[in-house]
């Protein structure tokens, strides 16, 4: 299992930076709209239903409307427009009510274990502000910095996972606090705060080697903590999902390291987070 999880992960890495970085826009679009896909149909496994292709139906139908509400060419996804920024304050607000459901987890899961409704839109609410919010991102700096919004999207991508490692060692050497023990027993408040520090350290080196503008350093160092918060809420959320349902990995499309939803789960609420504090006040 170990050797299989290195193996993918020195495949996948390089492929992601290599997306990130040289796909033109429209291809980013389709590569991140797809990715958004294979997150909704692992998300189908969530929902007590008779039918997985028949809970495929909303999700496909909302991804398409909203390409039909929120402009998606380059001039418009430079500039973020107000319903950019609506897309970006539900996913901010979203991660809000998912923070309390995993803090308040065996309890709060009956607010919306017998809605299968409730569970779609929860997937909705996970998948489609990550997808604007790395489409808006990605696009920063149009024709005269074509690089910037790569580089921002990798930032982001270095500060989730330094925050992971970060937490790791520090969580194993000095954890005793549980953030949240019935849903993941191993994340400890000690391993949120080194993750943390790692992160802002990491973001702070990445933002100056890769000149990626923020208004002030204060700013950054508030923006880098809080999206380590959401990315680990990120991955107690999809922690519960599975829980709840009896599933320990989301999908199988990635040997040994499980599915879709398993590698992104961090992003999905880091990359949303990041894009609104970075636009509102970066």
């Amino acid at each position: 299992m170990l050797k299989q999880r290195i193996i993918t992960a020195l495949i996948l890495a390089p492929l992601v930076i290599a997306g990130i970085f040289l796909l033109p826009l429209n291809a980013f679009i389709i590569a991140i709209a797809a990715i958004t896909l294979i997150g909704c149909w692992e998300w189908t496994q969530f929902i007590d239903a008779p039918s997985r292709i028949q809970s495929m139906i909303i999700p496909v139908v909302a991804l398409v409307l909203s390409f039909f509400i929120l402009p998606f060419d380059a001039p418009s996804l430079l500039t973020v427009t107000a319903s950019h920024y609506v897309m970006l304050a539900i996913g901010g607000f979203w991660w809000i009510i998912v923070s309390l459901l995993v803090i308040g987890y065996p309890d709060s899961q009956r607010y919306w274990i017998k809605s299968n409704l409730l569970r779609q839109l929860m997937g909705l609410l996970t998948m489609l502000p990550f997808l604007w919010s790395m489409l808006l991102l990605r696009s920063m700096g149009g024709e005269e910095q074509p690089y910037l919004g790569a580089k921002v999207v990798l930032l982001v991508c270095l500060l989730v996972w330094s925050a992971d490692s970060g937490a790791y060692f520090s969580g194993k050497r000095f954890g005793k606090n549980k953030m949240a023990p019935k849903v993941s027993p191993n994340k400890t408040l000690e391993g949120l705060l080194g993750g943390t520090i790692a992160a802002i350290l990491v973001t702070w080196i990445g933002a100056h080697l890769m000149n990626i503008p923020f208004s002030n350093l204060g700013m950054m160092f508030v923006i880098a903590a809080i999206t380590v918060v959401a990315s680990v809420m990120g991955d107690l959320a999809e922690s519960m999902f599975k829980r709840v349902s009896g599933i320990k990995d989301s999908g199988t499309i990635l040997p040994g390291h499980g599915g879709i939803l398993d590698r992104i789960d961090s992003l999905t609420a880091a990359i949303p987070v990041f894009a609104l504090l970075y636009f509102w006040l970066g």
